[in-house]
């Protein structure tokens, strides 16, 4: 039955290769409405991407056609760019504090939260994102669909951790290969921890939790928190109280547009 599962998630459900890009596409619209609703009200959109790639945009840049949007995207290491369009920083999602506050205009991130460590991790990086722009965009594998979605087997992330361990220690599993010792195959286990809708509602509490459903079974969660009209009447420089009962400053529209 759990090969099955695993056949049935790989051909339909967006674990392979063609059908990832599929859904990424499909989710990629409910971002470009919050796009469209920053360049309502301004003549570019600024976008974070946290742990984003030049080819997931590749993937979309149809769909993104010609919309006035510069996307800095920060990753632990600064890559080289060859589009005026995007840029690149290096920098931890948990601590992105040479970022000054509503810097940006978005923030975008596609399943990487639970890639960033523990709890406390979560946290720290929910924290910047919140702080980074008025506006949010951020998804994640959901904890209560059948197939982990990293190793492709089914109810895989349900099982006790030594469980978890000895399946890694005999095969390779979806993107991961087989572990070669013990050390390799916990860094494994521990590398992905999975969200439900209670906990990235705490993480993300000023936001709406959507979910993403395939054959009515939720696949995973965005947390959307459309643009708030912190910018309205504003000049840069203009100082107000943000959703953490701060005192922040309006960021120049120039700012977080240096390339790399």
């Amino acid at each position: 039955m759990a090969r099955s599962l695993e056949n049935w998630a790989a051909a339909c459900l967006g674990i392979d290769r063609k059908g990832s890009k599929v859904f990424r596409r499909q989710r990629f619209t409910i971002f470009l409405a919050l796009i469209d609703e920053v360049l309502a009200k301004q003549g570019i959109c600024r976008i974070l991407d946290i742990g984003g790639e030049v080819d997931y945009w590749s993937i979309v840049s149809d769909l993104i056609g010609d919309r006035n949007i510069h996307v800095t995207m920060v990753n632990l290491t600064q890559v080289a760019i060859d589009s005026p369009r995007f840029s690149s920083i290096a920098g931890d999602a948990r601590e992105l504090s040479s970022l000054a506050d509503l810097s940006f205009d978005l923030v975008h991130s596609n399943s990487v939260i639970e890639h960033v460590g523990r709890w406390n991790d979560m946290q720290a990086m929910a924290r910047e994102v919140r702080r980074l722009a008025p506006a949010y965009y951020v998804q994640t594998p959901y904890f209560w669909f059948p197939i982990e979605p990293h190793c492709s087997t089914a109810f895989f992330h349900w099982l006790p951790e030594p469980v978890r361990l000895s399946m890694l220690l005999r095969k390779r599993r979806g993107h991961w290969g087989m572990a070669p010792d013990v050390s390799t195959a916990i860094g494994q286990i521990q590398s992905a921890v999975l969200l439900d809708v209670r906990t990235m509602s705490a993480l993300f509490p000023d936001a709406v939790i959507r979910r993403e459903k395939v054959v009515g079974l939720t696949k995973s969660l965005i947390a959307i928190r459309r643009t708030l009209n912190m910018h309205a009447g504003r000049s840069d420089g203009d100082a107000f109280e943000d959703g953490f009962g701060r005192q922040v400053q309006v960021a120049p529209k120039s700012a977080a547009l240096t390339t790399a």
